[in-house]
């Protein structure tokens, strides 16, 4: 498989995150609508999916641009927070406050070449983030103020009766939240490819046409526009003596490929797109998946030299039995230093 990246600008508010399972998700719709999108036809790589995927996607990162090159804001790595920062020598009351100081620190920032040290990777806050990427282009003082690359808000809704397009007898607004970037961020998504099922212009021009109609929920309001700036084929990241992997979407390990494993757990509650999203089952059994940021010890260090990990996820739904869930993850490999987590 091939490893590219691919830089995209959101141009509306977005509320449903981009996780990778659901990139994923969209790009099965397209190819279901489109025999051209896959080599073959959607049904023929579903079939093989357990044991060769056709693409792993990443979530999406927010991306700063310097002289040097790109250089990626991922999560902090779940491990540990005494991994990262020392408290030694210091009263209580102060290492309580460089505690809670040292949980804002939820970026890690990355190189182009994805090399990836987390003892030793620059790790910054929110305000810090939106501070390097409008320093970047030159904007601090047009923003100043801004604390965070992206901030959550809420859209007011009702529900309309079509017969008479009013709000009928009761009138029972609700809410539900979105998430705004800033004006010119940029996000890069990570994709591997298999070249024998579709190649990087198709896989590029399925999410523009998402990015046009829409990505997610409220797509109909104008929710998840966005657009896509360019890509570029990068090469596999590798780590000689690694033996861990950080995982740049939700995934699922297989039982007991794991020696050790540090993550946030995320349950995806899924829900058909397209025409099934108004079938008599809409809705997918729930996926408990160990979320980005995770970091994995495989029990077998060969296992690393596969560019994703995980496996694929089904018997999903009654309405598509075939239905399949990306439970694979872009990986970075790297070496940690188990003595001292």
């Amino acid at each position: 498989m091939r490893l590219y990246k691919i830089l995209m600008e959101p141009q509306s508010a977005f509320a449903t995150p981009l996780k990778a399972d659901t990139l994923f998700g969209v790009f099965c719709w397209q190819a279901a609508q489109d025999r051209d999108i896959l080599t073959g036809g959607l049904e023929k790589w579903v079939e093989v999916y357990h044991q060769r995927p056709f693409v792993v996607f990443s979530s999406a990162w927010p991306c700063l641009q310097d002289g040097e090159g790109d250089i990626y804001a991922l999560k902090r790595p779940d491990l540990p927070l005494s991994y990262f920062f020392a408290e030694k020598g210091e009263s209580r009351r102060e290492r309580l406050k460089k505690r809670k100081d040292n949980q804002r620190r939820r970026w890690m920032l990355v190189g182009g070449d994805l090399r990836l040290d987390p003892a030793s990777a620059e790790l910054i806050n929110d305000g810090e983030l939106a501070g390097r990427l409008l320093g970047s282009r030159g904007e601090g003082k047009a923003y100043a103020g801004v604390s965070a690359v992206s901030h959550e808000d809420e859209r007011m809704h009702n529900s309309i009766n079509r017969m008479t397009m009013t709000t009928g007898e009761g009138f029972a607004p609700f809410s539900t939240p979105v998430t705004h970037y800033l004006p010119g961020c940029r996000l890069v998504i990570f994709v591997l490819v298999d070249e024998g099922a579709t190649d990087i212009g198709r896989v590029c021009r399925a999410l523009e046409r998402v990015g046009v109609g829409g990505f997610g929920a409220d797509a109909s309001t104008g929710c998840g526009r966005f657009k896509l700036w360019s890509w570029e084929e990068i090469p596999l990241p590798s780590c000689k003596g690694g033996n861990a992997a950080y995982c740049l979407g939700p995934v699922v390990p297989e039982g007991g490929s794991c020696r050790m494993a540090f993550f946030q757990p995320f349950t995806r509650f899924g829900r058909h797109g397209d025409w099934l999203a108004v079938s008599p089952d809409p809705f997918k059994n729930p996926v408990v998946m160990a979320d980005e940021g995770a970091v994995l010890v495989p029990a077998d260090p060969a296992a690393l030299g596969r560019p994703y990990l995980g496996r694929a996820v089904s018997g999903l739904s009654k309405a598509l039995p075939e239905t399949i869930h990306q439970g694979y993850a872009v990986h970075i490999p790297f070496r940690l230093e188990l003595d001292h987590v």
